[in-house]
């Protein structure tokens, strides 16, 4: 049975994430504490303590969510758990799988996520971007939908997490009409969502070009397990080619549909969410209900995935 990790990114955070795994295992505090040094913030205690508008602060939830991801897979790992065959995260969450796979230090990778999130943050004033999830339209019909209102602004087609869910990113005006065109194309639902970044669309070009030349000061390391990235659906050794899609994730959609269907395809049998909530479940599901699939957020998602690895 070949078992792959996959890591989420920004909207899987919540207040008291990881509480009660933390009370089991020293592990994630570790973890914590270790990307709490390198930015002199106490995450940990952001994480369990709030508020929660600072969680969501997309300077703070980047490395909360590093953090939370490579603790959850350390906790795993020390608990004998299987290891991976494949790795691939979610547009943030594919930093925690290099830093899993031994391709990134943790602590650069800290120190990495925290620039991605100002730079990311800065590319476009507070208030002018948007993003939102498009429900129960066809990738081409959400793509059109886009391209129908240009004259609005900017506006793209930018994660496509599952069959029928599609996540646009822009300006918020072009967003906005984007929404409209695609109800009256027939989709279910329309949902703006709660971020203030647009990522993975061309208004992030230049936080491209800054995070490409941050990237360069970082020693990056041939992955010990292959890492599906998130621009190409391909693994890559070479650290210039992970460097160059690192920086060109944030301007460039996420295919997660592609990621998972290359992961059955090339032997991967089960899949193991490592992180707060199950949103990579719930896609991964509807885009290959035959995978075995489980997440590890607390002791007993934990065991439930231990004792069907160790009934394996």
């Amino acid at each position: 049975m070949q078992i792959a990790y996959v890591f989420p990114g920004q909207g899987s955070q919540s207040l008291g994430m990881l509480g009660a795994l933390a009370q089991r295992f020293p592990e994630v505090e570790q973890t914590f504490a270790q990307a709490s040094e390198v930015l002199e913030l106490d995450l940990w205690k952001l994480a369990c303590e709030g508020p929660v508008e600072a969680i969501n602060r997309t300077e703070n939830t980047q490395p909360l969510m590093l953090a939370a991801g490579v603790a959850v897979a350390r906790v795993w790992a020390a608990q004998g758990g299987a290891p991976a065959a494949m790795m691939a995260g979610h547009s943030l969450g594919e930093y925690s799988a290099l830093v899993c796979a031994g391709s990134l230090d943790y602590a650069q990778a800290v120190r990495m996520v925290a620039e991605r999130a100002r730079l990311m943050q800065n590319a476009v004033p507070e208030g002018e971007g948007a993003m939102a999830a498009i429900i129960g339209l066809d990738d081409d019909a959400v793509q059109a939908a886009c391209k129908s209102v240009a004259d609005a602004g900017v506006v793209e087609a930018v994660n496509f997490n599952a069959p029928g869910q599609v996540v646009i990113a822009g300006e918020k005006v072009a967003v906005e009409a984007a929404m409209q065109a695609a109800k009256a194309a027939g989709a279910k639902r329309a949902l703006p969502l709660p971020v203030s970044v647009p990522s993975h669309c061309r208004l992030m070009n230049n936080a491209s070009q800054q995070l490409h030349q941050k990237l360069e000061g970082i020693s990056v390391q041939t992955p010990k397990v292959p890492v599906l990235h998130n621009v190409d659906v391909a693994s890559h050794e070479e650290p210039v080619i992970i460097r160059s899609a690192l920086a060109a994730q944030v301007k460039q959609p996420v295919r997660w549909v592609e990621t998972i269907q290359a992961m059955s395809a090339q032997g991967i049998t089960r899949i193991i969410e490592m992180g707060p909530g199950k949103v990579l479940t719930g896609l991964n599901k509807r885009i290959d209900s035959s995978l075995e699939l489980h997440c590890v957020s607390d002791p007993e998602s934990l065991e439930a995935a231990m004792q069907l690895g160790r009934a394996a």
